[in-house]
């Protein structure tokens, strides 16, 4: 655990706000689409507070910063935001920014809930200060790889940018799927077109591709070419990031981004908490005219793979 750099502020007295820091990734190359989703669900939750008479009369403010996947502009924004005052922090989509969030939330003992970051190192080490909604990588990525053995797919290829993150998942699906009979190539989206991925693909034998890559590019274009490609009409594409939940992927793709399962945290059903509070997103986002439909809330960290549809 580390020791605070400065001191916190004071408790919130009678009456007075109580102020949360948002990161969110809002604008490109972040993937603003998971930006809104977390801003949506923490703007219904700062309502919901208030409505029900807000922190010791007084009410609950967001203050909003847009991280765009850049690790040191989030630890930049939690320098400002404890300059502040504000209570504590939430958000963040994108891991490698959550751990460099993390890192500084922690050097100045600023509480940081962090919604939505799966990699499992999220602090170098345990800390009173940093806590997670999301269930760590190795779990999710595990259940990953015994869906594709249970599938049948035994060669599985992997295109990937350099990232911690990619890397880390990368490592967890070898690790796994090794001793169980399964390989894994990867293709360096740096050094590879699409049409190259193609290739490689067809000279590998893989059935299974994995987009371990930005979104919408070059997740879009890579997708396109492989439907394209007459010789992998069989090949599954995989997205265990979970880019074809947004809507963005459906309007860019049609049906070419149908069929491509990826990872949600959901329970089987929702309870009544979670029905109201889906029930209440999906009426937020249809106001914005951001999505066609809306988004299931974390309610239990059990792992379901959800098919994309058109």
């Amino acid at each position: 655990m580390s020791t605070p750099s400065s001191p916190r502020g004071a408790a919130p007295t009678e009456g007075s706000s109580v102020r949360i820091g948002a990161l969110l990734p809002l604008t490109r190359p972040g993937w603003a689409a998971a930006g809104r989703h977390l801003l949506a669900g923490l703007e219904l939750a700062v309502q919901e507070v208030n409505d029900s008479g807000g922190i010791l009369g007084g009410p609950l403010e967001l203050v909003i910063r847009d991280t765009a996947a850049d690790p040191q502009r989030a630890a930049a924004a939690v320098d400002e935001m404890a300059r502040l005052g504000v209570a504590a922090l939430a958000g963040e989509y994108h891991s490698v920014v959550a751990r460099a969030a993390a890192a500084r939330a922690d050097a100045l003992g600023l509480p940081f809930l962090c919604s939505s970051a799966v990699i499992d190192q999220l602090t170098e080490e345990p800390t009173e200060w940093v806590a997670r909604l999301a269930p760590a990588q190795s779990q999710g990525w595990r259940t990953y790889a015994d869906f594709l053995l249970g599938a049948g797919h035994r060669r599985i290829a992997v295109a990937a940018e350099p990232s911690v993150y990619w890397a880390a998942g990368t490592r967890i699906l070898r690790d796994h799927l090794a001793p169980r009979g399964g390989t894994l190539v990867e293709l360096d989206m740096r050094a590879l077109t699409p049409a190259a991925v193609c290739e490689e693909l067809v000279d590998h034998r893989a059935t299974a591709l994995l987009l371990l890559v930005g979104h919408p590019e070059p997740a879009v274009s890579l997708v396109r070419s492989v439907r394209r490609d007459r010789r992998l009409t069989e090949i599954m594409m995989c997205a265990p990031a979970g880019q074809p939940e947004f809507a963005e992927w459906a309007t860019l793709l049609g049906h070419d981004g149908a069929g491509i399962p990826f990872l949600r945290y959901l329970p089987e059903r929702l309870g009544p908490l979670g029905t109201r509070v889906e029930t209440a997103l999906r009426a937020r986002f249809r106001q914005r005219l951001l999505l066609r439909h809306g988004v299931r809330p974390v309610q239990d960290p059990r792992l379901q793979l959800q098919p994309a549809l058109p």
